[in-house]
């Protein structure tokens, strides 16, 4: 969220940031201006009031200690007392649906970030890795999956319906051996060179409530995107309970919470950890697309990396993230190449972002494969998180990170169609070997 002052001070480059986002800033801001005039009017008559209604009562006093008569005084404050309460009742009215258009305002993106309204605006940072050259016809890693019988999509329609995958036999154990590859990965030792790794392994609950997805923004703006439980009422905006439960989109949410409504002591920071988690998406506005294999599915598995840091070290922070994420597919030898994105493409909370796009050769294209943002103090604004300075300075809001590292399933794709051989089979990379039980071929399974 944007601090209010912010906003009152910069009204006109809020605008022109939201311009560049492809947001109309009328629809979202509606006429800010005026309600905050309305609001700090309300506030400052309120104040007024409080200290007649205090000047009274204390010459009501005055008058009783002398055995006077302080009727009319008595009556006077009775009336001011109502229009106090009406005044706040107004005040307050007014504060919450000012907090509802802050939280409709999506972060501003850094001034380094490139103009334009979608994906084909993005630009290529660095590639890394070349594409493998295969003499035969590169299969899609939805055909390698049938063909081996490592992955049933039939099946898990029968079982859940579309987008949902039943992995079998070495493609049950290639997830898993991918998920602890990157989590060993993670959390070993810091690299003081580079600052790599030295992640915390968090193993958080796969249910959340509203006030966690408010904090990280998933609401109120893509609350028809998840899912939420039987048991949690319909979702009001500007509502966000503590009793409600959602399935998590992204290991980002709870463990972004962890620390919310805290304050950090500025000796802990950065703050580094590593989680594994389902992840559970409605992706109510995506049918259509990449309906083929499991590039989009309702339930998936990520390796999460989240950090929390000082506004002046997050810059660095983001790139030895980004980097983190990039050494897993170096390791796993996936070409791949990071994409600046475009202020139109840009995720709600984030203020700068790269993709990792790893290559996929049995489609004849980069896909994403994880995305690494600089949240800046937005999330930790929403969630309240902040950290005590040394030196009895004012508690300020860290910044907050995140990116895949990675999403699991799409390495897993990815695997399939970079090391798929002539005869269907598929090489399992050297780095996984090791989790695979020493395997080095993935052959068909029977049954």
């Amino acid at each position: 969220m944007l601090d209010l002052g912010f906003v009152r001070a910069n009204l006109p480059l809020v605008e022109e940031k939201l311009r560049a986002r492809g947001a109309d800033p009328a629809a979202l801001l509606g006429d800010f201006h005026s309600l905050d005039q309305r609001r700090r009017e309300a506030i400052t008559q309120s104040e007024s009031l409080k200290a007649r209604r205090n000047e009274l009562s204390q010459q009501v006093g005055q008058i009783k200690r002398t055995g006077g008569d302080a009727t009319a005084l008595m009556d006077e404050t009775r009336a001011l007392k109502e229009q106090l309460d009406a005044l706040e009742q107004a005040a307050a009215a007014l504060d919450d649906e000012l907090r509802q258009s802050l939280a409709r305002i999506p972060n501003l993106t850094r001034d380094e970030v490139p103009a334009g309204k979608s994906e084909a605006d993005n630009v290529v940072v660095e590639s890394w890795g070349g594409k493998p050259e295969f003499d035969f016809p590169a299969l899609p890693h939805w055909e390698l999956g049938e063909k081996l019988g490592i992955l049933d999509l039939e099946r898990a329609a029968k079982l859940s319906g579309a987008r949902f995958a039943v992995y079998k036999g070495a493609g049950a154990r290639l997830e898993r051996a991918l998920i602890n590859f990157m989590l060993d990965r993670h959390t070993g030792p810091l690299d003081a060179a580079t600052g790599l790794s030295g992640y915390t392994e968090v193993l958080p609950p796969f249910m959340v409530n509203s006030k966690s997805l408010f904090g990280t923004g998933q609401l109120p703006k893509f609350a028809d995107d998840l899912f939420r439980c039987d048991d949690t009422p319909a979702f009001v905006p500007g509502e966000y309970r503590e009793n409600d439960h959602w399935l998590i989109p992204t290991a980002e949410v709870p463990v972004t919470n962890l620390y919310r409504d805290e304050v950090l002591e500025e000796s802990k920071l950065p703050i580094r950890h590593t989680a594994y988690t389902p992840c559970f998406r409605a992706e109510a506005g995506a049918y259509g697309k990449d309906v083929r294999g499991i590039i989009r599915q309702h339930q998936f598995q990520k390796v999460e990396l989240v950090k929390f840091t000082r506004p002046e070290d997050s810059d660095a922070e983001h790139e030895r993230l980004t980097r983190d994420a990039e050494l897993i597919l170096e390791t796993l030898g996936l070409p791949y190449r990071r994409m600046l994105l475009c202020a139109g493409d840009t995720g709600f909370s984030a203020a700068k972002t790269y993709d990792l796009e790893v290559w996929l050769p049995g489609q004849g294209l980069y896909r994403e494969i994880s995305s690494c943002s600089n949240f800046e103090s937005f999330q930790a604004r929403r969630a309240n998180i902040r950290y005590k300075p040394a030196g009895g300075k004012k508690n300020e809001f860290v910044h907050t990170l995140n990116g895949s590292g990675l999403a699991v399933g799409r390495t897993w794709l990815a695997i399939l169609e970079n090391y798929q051989q002539a005869d269907g089979t598929v090489r399992v990379p050297d780095a996984l070997k090791p989790y695979m039980g020493g395997l080095e071929v993935i052959r068909p399974e029977q049954g």
